[in-house]
């Protein structure tokens, strides 16, 4: 097992992930993802008050090498972005799963967190 995917929280194939807390979803991108980008120096996040359908493009993130699209695991609205992100990006590369987390999501179809991979699946998926 990849000892850098916390088993605690769901992923998508995308290489976002999910964690699950009082019903509101905490989402990010995986340790596998900042290490494909590299240097993380901009995130464009969703505006809270906004409704995302699962697999939307929501937010993009910009590295030294690559811009990529980040796509919501889940439907819902939007409740708030990590502000830390704005004023230093790079705690997507030193954090993933802790300060690095993108948006929290008040989710309109909880069903949709079964769709979800665990970690062990995550890890088979990207062949770790």
């Amino acid at each position: 097992m990849n000892p850098h995917l916390p088993s605690s929280l769901r992923y998508t194939r995308s290489h976002e992930w999910v964690r699950m807390e009082d019903q509101i979803a905490t989402i990010g991108i995986t340790d596998h993802a900042q290490r494909e980008l590299t240097d993380v120096v901009f995130v464009e996040l969703p505006p809270a008050g906004r409704t995302l359908k699962a697999g939307d493009s929501c937010a993009v993130v910009e590295s030294v090498k690559t811009a990529s699209d980040i796509y919501t695991p889940l439907s819902g609205e939007v409740i708030e972005c990590n502000p830390a992100l704005a004023g230093s990006p790079g705690l997507v590369n030193s954090d993933p799963y802790g300060q690095g987390w993108f948006f929290k999501l008040r989710p309109s179809d909880p069903g949709e967190l079964d769709r979800l991979l665990s970690a062990e699946a995550y890890s088979q998926s990207i062949g770790s």
